[in-house]
């Protein structure tokens, strides 16, 4: 995860919230902190606003929040205002925190505060491919083992990994051995670098070399696609380092048909449109491609 942070504090406007009667009727004043916890990478190489979090608009959805549906308990009031800041797909962690001074309580006291922290957790699709033989593992095995080991990782949750697949080459030398493919969906809260350095550290467990675009490899991790876009919530990308989503995916029966079996309601961002993957399996050729085990 990343480590860079946005904080606000000492947001204050007047609210209702609260269980006794006097609380609903007169109101009090509660004051908000926020933590959010981002990566702050492109911002810092760009100097755009339009790359950073806009913390004015945080202060001002935070003050809307107070201000609005009154809630008994202020651990209520902190989850919403955590759930609108999450709503921000680059965000990956928040922390609220919710003061109460004027809280009725009996005793002399100087603050109650509730504090919640809220981790995201983003849909993402995983493409495993091999074609080479790692040792006397062969490229079936190195597959399984791939997407095992992923998952052992404990860094993607809800793991589910489709069945095998063959497909003939593609875009690179065709005197190569055919692929073994398969597609891993789960969730994880790790940025989507922090996901493909996973991905990547995975792939030298099994000795991948990049020497030859395209060309055979023990091993190789592609991140598909990361967030949810059929709620708009998922990460687009030019970044040469990691395009997203994966910008061949669509066309591309050996993910598709594979994705598609673990995944039958998934669907793709292909240009401006959310695409479903049934839709696209539907256009691609896929003659080159039968379930592994098949003759």
């Amino acid at each position: 995860m990343a480590t860079d942070r946005i904080t606000l504090r000492g947001v204050r406007a007047t609210g209702f919230h609260g269980v006794f009667e006097h609380e609903r009727r007169d109101g009090q004043e509660f004051v908000v902190d926020v933590v959010v916890t981002l990566d702050l990478a492109a911002a810092g190489r760009s100097d755009d606003l339009a790359d950073t979090f806009d913390y004015g608009a945080l202060a001002a959805a935070v003050v809307a929040r107070v201000e609005g549906e009154a809630f008994d308990l202020v651990e209520r009031l902190a989850t919403v205002i955590a759930d609108d800041v999450l709503a921000d797909v680059r965000v990956e962690e928040v922390e609220v925190t919710v003061h109460k001074p004027q809280a009725p309580i009996t005793v002399p006291f100087d603050d109650v505060a509730v504090t919640v922290v809220r981790e995201r957790e983003q849909p993402v699709v995983v493409a495993l491919g091999s074609n080479l033989p790692f040792g006397d593992v062969s490229s079936a095995e190195v597959v399984l083992e791939a997407a095992d080991a992923v998952g052992l990782l404990g860094e993607i949750d809800d793991v589910r990994v489709s069945g095998l697949y063959v497909s003939d080459p593609v875009g690179g030398p065709q005197d190569q051995p055919s692929f073994v493919n398969a597609v891993l969906v789960g969730t994880s809260a790790l940025a989507p670098t922090e996901l493909l350095e996973l991905l990547h550290d995975v792939e030298w467990q099994f000795d991948r070399t990049r020497e030859v675009r395209w060309g055979p490899r023990t091993l190789d991790l592609d991140l598909v696609q990361y967030g949810d876009p059929g709620a708009g919530r998922d990460v687009r990308s030019d970044d040469p380092e990691l395009t997203l989503p994966h910008p061949r995916a669509h066309e591309r029966a050996f993910v598709l048909v594979p994705w598609l079996d673990v995944d039958p309601e998934a669907v793709l961002r292909v240009g401006g449109d959310v695409v479903p993957v049934a839709r696209l399996v539907e256009g691609v050729d896929v003659t080159g491609l039968r379930p592994e085990g098949d003759s």
